[in-house]
């Protein structure tokens, strides 16, 4: 957990994406992510992290389905949203 507070702390952009490998939505979420970073690089850190493989954490950021995404800028919770959004809604949520 402390890794995890160290994470969404840190200055600049951070998106956290709460995941599982079954998922079809998640699956479709993947590219766009990708593309995301690609278009702002180093301007946003993208980190996913499988709700399987961290049941606690998960629960206690009260994750109820996936994809569920957390936007932190400078450390502070700007937006959480579930389910699939589209490169631009991701991008304009951080000012991109």
């Amino acid at each position: 957990m402390a890794n995890f507070n160290e994470i969404i702390e840190s200055n600049g952009n951070v998106l956290i994406d709460f995941y599982a490998t079954w998922c079809g939505p998640c699956q479709t979420l993947g590219p766009i992510l990708e593309q995301v970073k690609k278009d702002v690089g180093d301007n946003l850190r993208i980190v996913k992290i499988d709700v399987d493989k961290h049941k606690e954490l998960a629960s206690k950021m009260a994750v109820r389905g996936v994809p569920s995404l957390f936007f932190y800028k400078n450390g502070k919770l700007i937006k959480s949203a579930s389910g699939v959004l589209i490169g631009k809604e991701i991008k304009e949520i951080f000012g991109f």
